[in-house]
């Protein structure tokens, strides 16, 4: 029995536990966050604090687990559709941040003296923000869908996928010897080649083996077996980009991404999520143990001036682009203290830098010690811009929130065309529940006799506290295009049976909708502009018979297109539109009112031998 309880060693498990558990929440009472909470546990319990581990780098490795599956999950929101929406900021704002703030802080290593090589690793490495503390902060402040959150998530995952060049950069610029440069270099470009084929060969397994796998797994009906799948996919994902000299992050990525439109996308977010959240805050304890105080007490000079410099001349660099690009001064501002730190990224990049002897072991610890500092900071910087420019809060004051709703419709989104959609049932007397997320616009409903409960369409808990699985329809109203789509996955993944109607945005939107099995969806703007055109018709003098048969041609001519769209692409179907540009017509513009009728006997037998079975019946 003795030696049972000598072979376990829960000193600390139960340390790294208890500095989490008590650290977050004061912090986070504090006003300070929870980022900032597990750096400073960390330091407290590391090797430089007071001591209760001694290897950090251990926990380190193990940990970057959190990152690695947390990337997944935004894999799994990130639809190929999604991200090619998102190429412009992607590999424009992406791009041309990242160039302007690595030429910037790679001028600051050549005027401090250090060779062009040793400048560009060490301000690359700053420049790959943080994504597991922008992330986090985004999803805190639920901004993480909102036009701004989407532009950092773009450069964050041009970032991402920054460090395969770099490392490849990286293993170029190292010194080579004299006796081994026919072989280096070749070593090297064998090395990109096996990058190449790792990304290569997940992407054709992700498409042709992780559907199929899934659903075998699925008719077995052993949740504890999905769950172990799920985490072999991602865990296996990882471990091929890292066979391949590649991120773990990047391939967990992938993966996610490959399977966003897999039917069991929200089975693989759930079962990962808690191993998510669980290992992300190890990743901050364990990054905040690695800061090596020796270091940092022997050469704080240094430290603290390069950390000062980075911070603003990549925060100029980001407030610069922004700016460039027309965003405005409020959200330039706040995008370059956000991301004006360094990341963990930056470690693989300095590891491999190490490796290859373009640094030496010192100055990778003062660079490591410089990023450190920079993500503590960065929770301080927010508060202090908080300070300076404060924002105008939303007050939940005489705001009910949703929780167990039970009206017979579910309305979700009270704007314009919501107000307008529930007349109807109201009229009937049909009991209406409805959500929103805009408290003014709760508030100022209240005004006119409106009972709105405050809820985030998009959260799977709202819906069901909303009595989303317990109505006969939900009506999806919201204005946001993405937020209508996530919000009908969630439907018809979790509330198969109940009917989903919803406003679409513009075309594309209506196709994603459908897609997502909607029961019905209707572009905001096609019927009043329909009744607009054939308002037109009858001021012109038309006769209003026709201008209903002509309204009626419309419609089903863009039935016709948008079936076409579904099964092709959005061009498909551009016959079906009657342009201004006079061009022959192959086809008339309406049917013809009434059937051709034969004015002698010799015509009627014509016709009648041309007539279809069911023309000849209907004539009889």
């Amino acid at each position: 029995m003795a030696a049972e309880t000598a072979g376990v060693d829960l000193v600390p498990v139960v340390a790294l536990l208890a500095a989490g558990v008590v650290a977050v929440p004061i912090f986070k009472r504090l006003g300070l966050g929870s980022i900032l909470g597990y750096l400073s546990a960390g330091v407290i319990i590391g090797p430089f604090g007071i001591g209760i581990f001694s290897e950090s780098e251990t926990i380190l490795h193990v940990a970057e687990l959190g990152v690695v599956m947390f990337l997944f999950i935004i894999g799994l929101e990130m639809q190929p559709s999604r991200l090619w929406g998102l190429r412009r900021e992607i590999f424009g704002l992406g791009a041309l941040q990242v160039g302007v703030c690595a030429l910037l802080l790679t001028m600051i290593g050549l005027a401090g003296g250090f060779l062009v090589s040793q400048s560009f690793v060490a301000g690359a490495g700053f420049v790959l923000t943080s994504t597991a503390i922008v992330m986090q902060l985004l999803d805190e402040r639920g901004e993480m869908s909102t036009p701004k959150g989407q532009r950092m998530v773009s450069i964050l995952l041009l970032e991402d996928l920054a460090i395969v060049p770099l490392l490849a950069l990286v293993a170029f610029l190292a010194p080579v010897a004299a006796n081994d440069a026919g072989t280096g270099w070749a070593g090297r470009l064998t090395d990109i080649g096996i990058g190449i084929a790792s990304i290569t060969g997940l992407v054709i397994a992700g498409r042709y083996l992780l559907n199929p796998l899934f659903r075998v797994l699925a008719d077995s009906r052993a949740r504890e077996v999905m769950t172990a799948a799920a985490l072999l996919v991602v865990l296996g994902a990882a471990l091929a980009m890292q066979l391949g000299g590649l991120s773990m992050a990047m391939g967990a990525f992938l993966a996610g991404v490959l399977l966003s439109e897999s039917t069991f996308r929200h089975q693989l977010e759930a079962d990962v999520e808690p191993f998510r959240g669980i290992l992300l805050g190890m990743f901050f304890i364990a990054v905040g143990m690695s800061l090596d105080l020796t270091v940092v007490l022997a050469n704080w000079q240094m430290i603290a001036f390069y950390v000062v410099v980075y911070m603003l001349m990549k925060g100029l660099g980001i407030y610069a682009v922004a700016r460039f690009l027309k965003s405005g001064h409020r959200e330039a501002l706040e995008r370059a203290v956000i991301m004006a730190q360094g990341g963990e990224f930056a470690f693989v990049l300095y590891s491999s830098a190490l490796a290859v002897g373009i640094i030496d072991g010192e100055a990778n610890a003062i660079l490591t010690a410089i990023i450190i500092i920079s993500m503590v900071l960065t929770p301080l910087a927010i508060m202090v811009l908080r300070r300076f420019t404060p924002q105008v809060e939303q007050s939940l004051e005489d705001v009910d929130v949703a929780a167990e709703l039970s009206g017979s419709v579910l309305v979700i989104g009270f704007g314009r065309f919501g107000q307008i959609a529930s007349q109807p049932l109201l009229l009937r007397g049909i009991d209406v529940s409805i959500i929103d997320n805009d408290v003014e616009m709760i508030q100022a409903a209240a005004d006119f006799g409106f009972k709105i409960y405050y809820g985030d369409g998009t959260r799977l808990d709202i819906l069901h506290a909303a009595g989303a699985g317990r109505a006969r329809a939900v009506l999806i109203c919201v204005d946001k295009a993405d937020v209508a789509v996530r919000i009908a996955e969630h439907m018809r993944a979790e509330f198969p049976l109940v009917q989903v109607l919803a406003r679409a945005y513009d075309r594309g939107t209506a196709i994603q909708l459908i897609r997502a099995g909607v029961d019905y969806q209707l572009r905001e703007t096609f019927e009043s502009a329909l009744l607009f055109g054939g308002s037109t018709l009858e001021k012109l003098g038309e006769d209003p018979d026709d201008v209903v048969e002509v309204i009626e041609e419309v419609r089903r001519r863009d039935a016709a297109r948008l079936e076409m769209q579904f099964a092709g692409d959005i061009q498909s179907g551009r016959d079906y539109l009657q342009g201004n540009v006079p061009n022959p017509a192959p086809t008339p513009l309406t049917p013809p009112r009434r059937t051709a009728k034969a004015l002698n006997e010799e015509a009627a037998d014509v016709i009648a031998k041309k007539a279809t079975p069911a023309e000849q019946i209907e004539r009889n």
